[in-house]
């Protein structure tokens, strides 16, 4: 059954590695958005929509839905930012939302 959801799971992998990434470099700078804050709950949310696709859970369309909202909402705080770290984790996070709306539907 996780074959049905690769394709979501590899979105989610990576956009975890990228917001944990953008929320090391962004923690000790000065914010003024929701960067780095969006960071944390998006690497909560594909972690928690990765754990609900690999149990099969009946509840992972609305873990995805759930997942691409914050990916879209992480996405549009960091792309706010001009640092390489803010637009690789906004790009990642738009591929995320797309994959997950995609499911979610």
């Amino acid at each position: 059954m996780i074959r049905n959801y690769e394709t979501c799971i590899q979105a989610c992998q990576q956009c975890l590695i990228d917001c944990q990434n953008c929320l090391t470099k962004m923690a000790p700078m000065e914010s003024h958005n929701a960067c780095p804050n969006c960071c944390a709950q998006c690497i909560d949310a594909c972690l928690m929509c990765i754990k609900f696709m690999v149990a099969d859970s009946p509840f992972t369309k609305e873990a995805c839905k759930l997942c691409a909202d914050i990916c879209k909402w992480c996405a549009e705080q960091c792309q706010q930012h001009e640092h390489d770290h803010c637009q690789v984790c906004a790009a990642s996070c738009l591929t995320c939302a797309e994959a997950c709306y995609q499911y979610a539907a």
